[in-house]
């Protein structure tokens, strides 16, 4: 199996619903993890609903994506799902 620098990279965008600020700290943590694939990150507090929305760019293998949003999404309170630029370059 190939290491997550030999795969072909991919762009993405992983969008982020946060509605327990419980989870932040490890949601950054998470994030700065996978720093060196993230290309931009925007993130809009929307503190009358008490949610956050967070947009993660993605230059990165597949399965580095799709870990990173199955990690985020398994954090209480924490909504994550990937979309991918429909081909490789």
């Amino acid at each position: 199996m190939c290491s997550a620098e030999e795969q072909e990279k991919r762009l993405a965008m992983i969008a982020v619903v946060v509605e327990n600020y419980d989870s932040v700290e490890k949601l950054n943590r998470l994030l700065h993890e996978n720093g060196q694939y993230i290309i931009g990150r925007t993130g809009i507090p929307c503190r009358d609903r008490g949610v956050s929305l967070i947009s993660v760019a993605m230059d990165a293998p597949s399965d580095v994506i799709s870990s990173l949003s199955g990690k985020l999404g398994m954090l209480p309170g924490v909504s994550a799902k990937a979309v991918y630029a429909k081909a490789p370059k």
